[in-house]
């Protein structure tokens, strides 16, 4: 990390998440619970979204094995109808809790809050023991329609009953929160963090361009514990939101990383994807491990209206007992799931049909965020 960066503090500035004791965990360590929102906003599904809730409740049916869901609803409305689809799909509701709050859409790895937690926390309290870093959600740069799920991932620290950070960035006597959601970073739990900077620094959806890559380091730094990023240069064909990583690029392990492969070299995904691999070659991570890439096959381009749709089998979600992973009645399928099944040797690796899902530019993660025991 850099000594110096654009972002600046005072000396009577509250010691941050990281002084305090506070590091992101990787995704594969043990959950309190998951968060969902159940969909409503028809107009990201256009002619499919009958089908879309029956995948949330599928998802729901798997992480109620062994986690909490908690399932945030706009309204009492909602909350029978997200209830009844839960109960006839076979979901353990005895492991759901509902929150009511009004929501713009249902990508909860975007506006619920990155949880951050103190290891060796004895004599603390459970309260004390976890953090909710929520950065603030712009609708990605291009959604008008976004305060409203902003709002709502506010609460989820009180819900909880825990502490709630926002980073804000300095900059002279301009201060302004910092940017970003879930699905831009991916971490390893020891300091390593993945991102793109065509969604922090250069792209037309840049969240922090002005802070440069050194500033926005040192906010990730100081709030989520990083002490390595690693830079991809762009995200993939289709994607909404600018760059997220998790269309493509995952840790499935400290010091392995699964990046997706597109073969066809018709395909603008070809050139992203071989550069991201060409970055991440001989990379080190945090721990001074050279990082390990293992490549996971794309499914057939897919499109709807003449819309490129972001279809990738690395918007998996890593549950307590199962790995849910998109698929796409594809040929590769089958191909990715064994990957991943490979990797993942304590856990079950599950397949989501998300066809229809896709449609809305996210899969399975894009709709997921863990709380952290």
């Amino acid at each position: 990390m850099p000594r110096k960066s654009p972002v600046l503090t005072s000396e009577t500035s509250p010691p941050t998440p990281r002084e305090r004791g506070y590091r992101m965990p990787a995704e594969w360590e043990p959950h309190e619970a998951t968060w969902l929102a159940f969909p409503h906003e028809a107009s990201d599904w256009p002619g499919k979204f009958p089908a879309v809730p029956w995948v949330f409740a599928e998802i729901a049916k798997k992480l109620s094995d062994a986690e909490r869901v908690r399932l945030i609803v706009r309204d009492r409305a909602m909350a029978k109808a997200a209830r009844s689809a839960f109960e006839r799909s076979g979901v353990n509701m005895s492991q759901v809790d509902v929150f009511q709050s009004p929501t713009d859409r249902s990508w909860t790895r975007d506006f619920v809050p990155s949880f951050t937690v103190k290891d060796g926390a004895k004599g603390r309290t459970r309260a004390e023991r976890r953090l909710a870093v929520k950065f603030r959600f712009n609708g990605w740069a291009r959604y008008p329609n976004h305060k409203r799920d902003d709002a709502s991932g506010h609460s989820v620290h009180q819900w909880l009953g825990i502490e709630e950070h926002s980073p804000v960035t300095l900059q002279g006597r301009k201060s302004r929160p910092f940017v970003l959601e879930g699905g831009a970073i991916d971490v390893d739990g020891e300091g390593t963090l993945l991102t793109t900077e065509e969604c922090l620094l250069d792209g037309k959806q840049a969240r922090n361009p002005e802070l440069g890559k050194a500033g926005n380091e040192r906010v990730l730094h100081d709030n989520l514990g990083i002490d390595k990023v690693l830079w991809i240069a762009r995200g993939i064909a289709g994607d909404d939101t600018g760059g997220h990583i998790d269309d493509f690029a995952r840790f499935v392990k400290p010091g392995v990383i699964v990046l997706a492969q597109e073969k066809r070299r018709s395909d603008p995904n070809h050139r992203i994807l071989e550069a991201a691999r060409e970055r991440l070659q001989g990379e080190r991570d945090a721990r001074g491990r050279k990082v390990r890439v293992i490549r996971l096959p794309m499914p057939e381009p897919l499109a709807f209206d003449g819309q490129r749709l972001p279809a990738s089998y690395a918007n998996f979600y890593i549950g307590n007992q199962h790995v849910l992973v998109p698929t796409f009645n594809d040929p590769q399928d089958s191909e990715a799931l064994g990957i991943l099944r490979e990797l993942f040797t304590d856990r079950t690796v599950v397949g989501i049909h998300a066809v229809d899902l896709v449609l809305g530019l996210g899969t399975i993660h894009c709709s997921t965020q863990q709380e952290p025991k």
